[in-house]
């Protein structure tokens, strides 16, 4: 059956691919559905299955997994008949096969391998004879055909230079680059607090299973008020964070927990011009937060299922940040992006209950707020606001009166604090909605509670 419908090269040719190796990581899941786990982190898609009929098994089982249903013979049986070009009869028997073929459940990770493997030449091979193609057609000059051949290599690296890292990893490169500059020129069943003590007692800290938006307009320190959460987490709590940043690298992010750490400027991090002071107090600074057990993941366009695969693998995982909504995707071709995200948002919030720990993730806020006087965000000004109001456990709106007056509104506005901010729980399924009011330190791209600031 499978070795009658596997696809071949655009010149007819058949390609490298093992349907052993395909046969045995499907039997394995189907078996025992915690293979999935590892195998889902090394097949992200469908598409590393070169036999159809074993692509389409794998995207149901995928689906299966993103929904959080449990993954056996039946369910997956049963999912499998909502398509329409399943034949039952057959495909029931086949399943089986693969199940009965099986040669051994605990290398599933491996078969997955091989099969991942076996893509990645495909690839290759398809790129190269695309490439040959293009330069044989004589249409073409040269650098556009370097360039299009070098993104053809890349992509299909991509998927490969990304992924969890411990944090001091990243801290040393970050030395490294910051040195090369210079010489030229916590019980388990609690709450998690966030480091804000007002913040805390509202929401009551980060509690398990609560999926948490974090909105803002772009400049409002979306980002640096998750890496001060993160970092209290990860720092004073003793807990395991796990940060996506779609949007910025690893380096990037480092490089922010540094000056937060250190109250040592970001540009001074960036430039590299410090003095043997500020190199002292990042040394002490990168030393406690090397010990900290916190991950970075920058794969952009990241699914939920592939944030589950890595976050799995942690096992001990206690909280997760994902910045920012609008850079996911669902994985699936879904013309409507209304519908995409309210995908994605349901996805999350199932991710946060499965692995039972509060995820925070950032999202963009659309202009409606820029039309009104004050400028004050509201909870209708969610972008994609439906799903993402609904799914929510916690949304917080992020709001710095000072940055309106920094884009040269209410300059001459004596009563305008450019240090102000406010974090505005606008839903909370714990307790009341309400304002807390935080101070805004731009130098060193934190925030911190009022009261700790007359401290």
């Amino acid at each position: 059956m499978a070795d009658n419908n596997v696809t071949t090269g655009y010149d007819g040719l058949n390609l490298p691919y093992s349907p052993e190796a395909e046969q045995a990581v499907l039997g394995a899941i189907i078996i025992d559905s915690e293979a999935v786990n590892e195998v889902a982190e090394i097949l992200t898609d469908s598409r590393y299955f070169h036999v159809n009929t074993h692509r389409d098994i794998y995207a149901a089982i995928l689906d299966l997994y993103n929904n959080g249903k449990n993954i056996d013979f039946v369910t997956l049986l049963n999912r499998l008949t909502k398509e329409k070009n399943f034949d039952e009869s057959m495909g029931k028997t086949y399943l089986m096969d693969l199940a009965q073929n099986c040669p051994a459940v605990s290398n599933a990770a491996e078969y997955a391998k091989i099969v991942r493997e076996k893509y990645d030449v495909r690839s290759l091979i398809n790129a190269s004879r695309d490439t040959i193609r293009d330069a044989s057609d004589g249409e073409i000059e040269s650098q556009t055909l370097i360039d299009a051949a070098e993104q053809r290599i890349f992509d299909i690296r991509r998927d490969t230079i990304n992924g969890l890292e411990p944090l001091n990893k990243v801290l040393l490169r970050e030395f490294d680059r910051l040195d090369a500059l210079g010489r030229n020129s916590d019980d388990a069943l609690k709450p998690i607090p966030t480091g804000l003590s007002d913040l805390d007692r509202v929401i009551t800290g980060l509690n398990r299973s609560d999926l948490i938006f974090l909105a803002a307009r772009p400049g409002m320190g979306k980002t640096s008020f998750a890496l001060n959460i993160a970092k209290h987490v990860a720092m004073t709590s003793k807990k395991t964070v796990a940060f996506f940043s779609l949007e910025m690298s690893k380096e990037q992010l480092a490089s922010r927990l540094l000056s937060s750490e250190a109250l040592v400027g970001g540009t001074k991090l960036r430039t590299g011009h410090l003095n043997n002071e500020e190199w002292e107090r990042i040394v002490k600074a990168g030393d406690v937060l090397a010990k900290c057990d916190f991950y970075l993941d920058s794969t952009p366009s990241i699914t939920v299922g592939e944030m589950k695969s890595k976050l799995r693998r942690l096992k001990n995982i206690d909280f997760v940040v994902i910045d920012y909504l609008q850079l996911m995707t669902s994985g699936r071709r879904i013309d409507n992006r209304v519908q995409e995200v309210s995908e994605i948002t349901r996805s999350l919030k199932i991710l946060a209950k499965e692995i039972d720990v509060p995820v925070l993730c950032l999202s963009q806020l659309n202009r409606s707020a820029e039309a009104r006087a004050d400028h004050r965000p509201m909870i209708s000004d969610l972008r994609e606001s439906g799903s993402t109001e609904q799914d929510a456990d916690i949304v917080l709106l992020l709001y710095r009166e000072g940055y309106y007056g920094s884009q040269g509104e209410d300059q001459n506005d004596a009563q305008t604090d450019y240090n102000s901010g406010e974090c505005i729980v606008a839903k909370n399924r714990h307790g009341e909605t309400t304002s807390v009011k935080l101070h805004w330190q731009g130098e060193f791209m934190r925030f911190t509670s009022v009261e700790h600031n007359r401290e």
